[in-house]
């Protein structure tokens, strides 16, 4: 079978709370229309840390093919990864699979990364520039104050107007991302997302999180942090990953008990959950259409694609 995206849309979206099955779903989604999928998980970039983050890599694999992903292990965990650098991935990545005239399929559950590159967020990095900050080094106070002013007549927040490093650097981003914003906006790729989630009810999804959170325990959870922390990463860094990562820290420095450990690790975890969903609707309230789908039926994912999205060459899905 061949097919292709309806003019409409460029990319699928799965999006859903954690545990909720998602990747299973978009792997067989990707083998049967012949896409590529994109994490939008902001943990799952790290190399080294698999369980904690439910990278569940052996899913890519479907009757002998294995369905290319991206976004994926791309950065040590020592690394200070942040949401400009995913985007900048992302639009790279994306252009890539549309090269290829494969079909992107973005599935995740870490709202801020997929609302980040479905709605466009506008990110501009602005290196230091000592040059430039030399030249300014030559003006007092008040012309700097008159120059920042400029860009910002509106100022409420003067606070930058009294520290003069903070201000010579606050003109350098808004005159340099300014002209950075432009380059920046010629050069991403138009997003045209068909946006699906995975609603699940909520006694399920606790059930699937505590089982998921035991078998991935017994998987060897405990050891993949203690790897992490022999490899140089201190407490204070595994703590900043969170959830499976800080309350298993806590265990191997005796701060919880085994018990204490898994009953506070799915509290939380569940917690974490509602907040993806808070999120989501959020997302909605804003006017992100989300086309939901209940847990685990993939005939009505197939048949929101197969309605809005894929123009067939061939056999349907």
């Amino acid at each position: 079978m061949k097919c292709s995206l309806a003019h409409s849309f460029n990319i699928i979206v799965i999006l859903g709370p954690t545990a909720s099955g998602k990747t299973e779903l978009a792997v067989r989604l990707a083998y049967d229309i012949g896409g590529e999928i994109l994490s939008g998980d902001s943990r799952q970039v790290y190399r080294g840390m698999d369980l904690g983050t439910g990278k569940d890599l052996h899913a890519f694999k479907l009757k002998e093919k294995t369905i290319p992903y991206h976004l994926i292990d791309i950065v040590d965990p020592v690394y200070e990864y942040n949401l400009f650098e995913y985007q900048k991935e992302f639009y790279r990545a994306f252009e890539e699979i549309q090269n290829r005239r494969a079909i992107p399929i973005l599935a995740g559950g870490s709202g801020l990364y997929i609302e980040s590159v479905i709605t466009g967020y506008d990110m501009v990095h602005v290196a230091p520039d000592p040059a430039f900050h030399r030249e300014l080094e030559k003006y007092d106070m008040e012309l700097l104050r008159r120059r920042y002013l400029d860009l910002h007549p509106a100022l409420h927040n003067i606070t930058d107007l009294r520290d003069r490093k903070r201000l010579i650097r606050a003109i350098e981003i808004e005159e340099r991302s300014r002209e950075e914003r432009q380059v920046q906006k010629d050069a991403e790729p138009l997003i045209r997302p068909f946006v699906t989630g995975v609603r699940i009810r909520r006694n399920i999804l606790h059930e699937r999180i505590m089982n998921r959170l035991l078998d991935r325990l017994d998987q060897g959870m405990i050891e993949e942090v203690e790897k992490l922390r022999s490899g140089g990463l201190c407490w204070e860094k595994i703590d900043y990953f969170g959830l499976e990562y800080r309350y298993i820290g806590q265990y191997l420095q005796g701060i919880l008990s085994y018990k204490e450990m898994i009953e506070v690790l799915a509290t939380r975890i569940r917690q974490f959950a509602k907040r993806q969903e808070t999120w989501f609707r959020r997302m909605e309230r804003k006017g992100i259409v989300i086309h939901w789908f209940d847990f685990g039926d993939y005939r009505a994912l197939a048949n929101l694609i197969e309605t809005h999205v894929i123009k067939y060459h061939g056999n349907t899905i």
